[in-house]
């Protein structure tokens, strides 16, 4: 009874049979892998994950993780439970039934304890574990008991296979001992077998996670197509809009010019009408005196009427060249706030790198601060070990170094008139005064550097670069893969400055060099502002000429209704 209720608890609630690789929820409840993967794949298609026995709902596909603990008792029920499923193998000389200890080959019977005493002892009569089968304990062909394991041919054979029968003369082992033998390799491989088991696990939990993750990136993705479509069609309804309502001025002017003009001629029209009238009232009468006597106004000088096309040169018409020129300007403000939104919306935001001082390599008129992010330039010079590592000139590189990837940081430059940041080589020369060790002096760095003027320099060789205004904040991008190299002015909107192009085989170190009385600071990841007013920063890439965008934009919109613009139309 106990054993029944036992198995109760130990059956999956999907398949009813015992766990294989019981897995659980957050809930609590187990099931088998194989079973629960079966349900969350169904549940996959409506987004909607939850457990089958009790209904919880999950955000997100659960994670499965093996209970070894019940599954080592699951496997030893099933083992002992197999053990109590064999007929139990009784003494054949017992009148009372009575469990067997041992079973002989030769005599065919089973024997209790007591009379496994009396059995006899010669070698011919072997003993085994209790069994109800002989036969296949015997050699189909001989009938005689099976001794023996060829190694040849992989089979048990008996004394007679071996000495004159098919297996003569074949390297043969005892039964025990090749037993033993194919459990010591049964072991490796039971060994192996578990270990690669594992390995696949791991492997599932990690597409199941991977898969995780990228519906997370694909939904997040989703929705910033949707915002950047949704701008892209509130500033093309704008523009719309605009030219609609010059569209609708015009005309709404037209008429009224219409209407004032019409009104003037239906007065004139009335006026005519009723001096022709008169005179043909005059006209006919017969009495000369009282012609002559009548007042009429056939001396007025006769309006000499206007002409069809004054009349509409007059009243006004659509003026095609101002629709063509706001539908010229509204586009070409659209492209470049399209060129905008590319530059300040990236699909993928550069992470910050976490960039650190290493202060054994600071020189000593140099004080870093206790979150080894700023240098500071001090005239009393620190007390610091000398090392290989420390530089004799003003300088400091960072503790990490970048050998693959892209990579990002920011440097607050604000903390002095003149600075020097960049790159260098783990290798580049560290006890060699003067300019050969200097950032960008040599072929192992790269700098950007603002003193007289700004520039950027490699080599020893200066670029001079036109700033608009004081530069208080850095960016520096490097794909060291692409060999690119990037600097960037942190203002509104962001500029580039300049990119070195080389081809990187060390690992890099951001480097830097203080110049007295100033200091420079790297700003931390994750931080909304720091010293210089700098602003989060989105690496642009692949950025279009702003100038090839806006007209190929244009271009395409504005073709769409040749109707509208003819080719020709110096009026754009």
């Amino acid at each position: 009874m106990a054993s029944a209720d036992l198995r109760e608890e130990l059956n999956c609630s999907i398949c009813l049979s015992l766990y294989t690789e019981p897995v659980s929820l957050r809930c609590g409840h187990y099931f088998c892998r194989g079973c629960l993967v079966t349900v969350l794949d169904t549940q996959e298609e409506t987004g909607v994950y939850s457990c089958p026995e009790c209904r919880e709902e999950y955000p997100q596909r659960p994670l499965l993780e093996k209970n070894r603990k019940l599954s080592n008792i699951v496997e030893s029920f099933r083992s002992t439970t197999t053990i109590q499923e064999h007929p139990e193998v009784l003494c054949t000389y017992c009148d009372v039934p009575t469990p067997a200890a041992k079973s002989c080959l030769l005599c065919e019977a089973s024997f209790c304890d007591k009379h496994l005493r009396s059995h006899s002892k010669s070698a011919e009569h072997i003993l085994t574990e209790p069994t109800v089968t002989f036969e296949d304990r015997k050699c189909s062909l001989h009938k005689e008991i099976l001794k023996y394991y060829c190694t040849e041919h992989s089979t048990c054979i008996c004394m007679s296979c071996w000495v004159a029968g098919d297996h003569k003369g074949h390297q043969v082992e005892l039964l025990n001992e090749a037993a033993e033998k194919k459990k010591v390799k049964l072991r490796d491989v039971t060994g192996k077998l578990t270990s690669e088991r594992e390995e696949t696990e791991r492997r599932i939990q990690n597409l199941a996670s991977h898969r995780t993750q990228e519906k997370a990136k694909a939904a997040a993705v989703t929705g910033r197509v949707t915002q950047l479509f949704g701008d892209i069609r509130r500033k093309l309804d704008d523009v719309e809009k605009r030219i609609l309502t010059e569209v609708t001025r015009q005309e709404e002017l037209m008429s009224h010019s219409v209407s004032d003009l019409t009104q003037q001629l239906e007065t004139q029209k009335e006026e005519m009408t009723r001096n022709i009238l008169q005179m043909e009232y005059l006209c006919n009468i017969t009495d000369p005196v009282t012609v002559l006597k009548e007042k009429h106004n056939s001396d007025l000088i006769i309006p000499k009427s206007g002409d069809i096309i004054s009349d509409v040169r007059y009243a006004g018409g659509l003026d095609e060249g101002i629709i063509s020129h706001m539908l010229h300007r509204g586009l070409v403000h659209f492209a470049d706030s399209l060129t905008d939104m590319k530059t300040k919306r990236q699909f993928q935001m550069m992470k910050k790198s976490d960039i650190s001082l290493d202060i054994n390599t600071a020189h000593s008129y140099i004080i870093i601060s206790q979150d080894l992010r700023s240098a500071t330039y001090t005239d009393t010079p620190q007390t610091r070990p000398d090392g290989p590592q420390r530089f004799v000139s003003c300088q400091v590189i960072s503790t990490q170094s970048f050998s693959w990837g892209r990579h990002y940081w920011e440097v607050d430059v604000s903390g002095g008139k003149e600075w020097l940041i960049g790159v260098a080589n783990h290798s580049v020369e560290r006890k060699i005064e003067g300019n050969e060790s200097y950032i960008g002096c040599n072929h192992k760095s790269w700098g950007l550097t603002q003193r007289e003027e700004l520039s950027a320099v490699h080599n020893d060789i200066h670029n001079y670069i036109d700033s608009a205004g004081s530069i208080k904040a850095v960016g520096i991008y490097l794909d060291y893969e692409a060999g690119r190299l990037s600097f960037y002015q942190l203002c509104d909107p962001i500029k580039h400055l300049h990119t070195f192009t080389a081809t990187f085989t060390e690992p890099l170190h951001a480097a830097f060099y203080v110049f007295l009385g100033s200091s420079i600071r790297i700003i931390e990841s994750g931080r909304g502002q720091d010293r210089g007013n700098t602003k989060k920063f989105s690496y642009p890439r692949a950025q279009p000429k702003r100038g090839h965008t806006t007209r190929s934009t244009i271009n395409t919109l504005l073709l769409f209704n040749k109707r509208e613009i003819r080719k020709g139309d110096t009026r754009l």
